[in-house]
């Protein structure tokens, strides 16, 4: 599963989820750069700002500092060039709430952050095939 053409987009403000990522996607064979973003406004500068990044996919959390998970869900599908970007909520929230909220706004996928690394792990490597090896993406312009 190598391809460091396909950025991934980790939007994660606490230093042990985004450790426990990263580590599984490495785990898991998944070489792709990772790109990190620990807030929902240094993500949408990221994905809409002057510069912006074109990442393959955007792991989003829901509970972020200074602009919440499912506002820079809304910002990425009413920019122009990310509103067809994948997005798959990575989260603990288990609230039907949040679920329901993100399919709303447009998310493609909602998983529920396991609690032990094990089967974090895998369902870190079951996203990783399908979202980076598996799917096939639009052409983000």
């Amino acid at each position: 599963m190598r391809d460091s053409t396909k950025l991934i987009l980790l939007v994660e403000d606490d230093p042990d989820h985004e450790l426990l990522t990263i580590r599984a996607l490495k785990k898991s064979n998944i070489a792709n750069e990772v790109r990190v973003a620990r807030d929902g406004e240094e993500a949408i500068e990221l994905l809409c700002g002057s510069n912006p990044i074109r990442p393959q996919v955007v792991l989003l959390d829901l509970k972020l500092p200074k602009v919440d998970g499912h506002e820079v869900l809304r910002r990425i599908r009413n920019c122009t060039t990310t509103k067809l970007l994948p997005v798959v909520v990575l989260t603990s929230s288990d609230e039907e709430r949040d679920v329901v909220r993100s399919y709303q706004l447009g998310v493609n996928s909602y998983i529920r952050k396991p609690v032990n690394f094990i089967d974090f792990a895998e369902a870190t490597r079951q996203l990783g095939l399908y979202w980076l090896v598996l799917n096939e993406c639009p052409p983000l312009n």
